[in-house]
């Protein structure tokens, strides 16, 4: 019961930051835009903080779980009890940690790794009180992007990875590693007003 409550807390506190469920302001972590080809986005992310958990499981219900797990991180489930705040960008001191876009999901040995990234500002964030969730570095990387809009059902998000992939080969850049889904949006947003991406990391040829 009490997950049940916590969870609807979560949803209904989120909504407070958006319009018709779409983001207005939230922060997205930083990246130079190098480009289309093929009709793909090619991106360069810098090294980002994010707060990450491995769940096991159906690709949607895992997805639940582990936004469920992440989002008690940073409503306060962590060492010091610092809160979310929902608006960026925002004045960052001690006792707060700025909602971000995406959230990033991708296949593992172990189930599903659900990750947010955590604000730029942010250097030192606070410590999970649940031990399946950590908070990890994500290494610089450059990334092909492929853009969908609707719900991003698991063969929403296969179909998207096969466009992906079918577009790289015209392109400067090789595969160098997994694709991973990215969602932008709250589940209640408009489904025609969602974003969400497939994204790879690449290298040139």
């Amino acid at each position: 019961m009490l997950k049940h409550v916590a969870a609807l807390a979560s949803t209904l506190a989120l909504s407070a930051c958006s319009v018709f469920g779409v983001r207005s302001g939230t922060e997205e972590p930083r990246f130079e835009a190098l480009g289309t080809e093929a009709g793909l986005e090619f991106r360069r992310y810098a090294p980002r903080l994010a707060a990450e958990t491995v769940v096991p499981g159906p690709e949607e219900a895992a997805r639940s779980e582990g936004f469920s797990r992440l989002a008690r991180y940073i409503f306060g489930g962590n060492r010091g009890s610092a809160r979310i705040a929902m608006t960026a960008p925002v004045a960052q001191d001690s006792m707060r940690i700025a909602m971000t876009a995406p959230v990033a999901q991708a296949a593992t040995p172990g189930g599903y790794r659900i990750r947010f990234f955590l604000p730029a500002s942010l250097r030192d964030p606070p410590a999970p009180l649940d031990a399946r969730v950590t908070v990890v570095e994500v290494p610089a990387e450059t990334v092909a992007v492929q853009r969908f809009s609707g719900l991003p059902s698991p063969e929403a998000v296969a179909e998207a990875r096969r466009r992906l992939e079918a577009a790289l080969p015209a392109t400067r850049w090789v595969a160098a590693g997994d694709a991973v889904a990215w969602f932008y949006d709250p589940p209640w947003t408009i489904p025609a007003l969602r974003r969400n991406e497939v994204a790879v990391p690449v290298v040139p040829r």
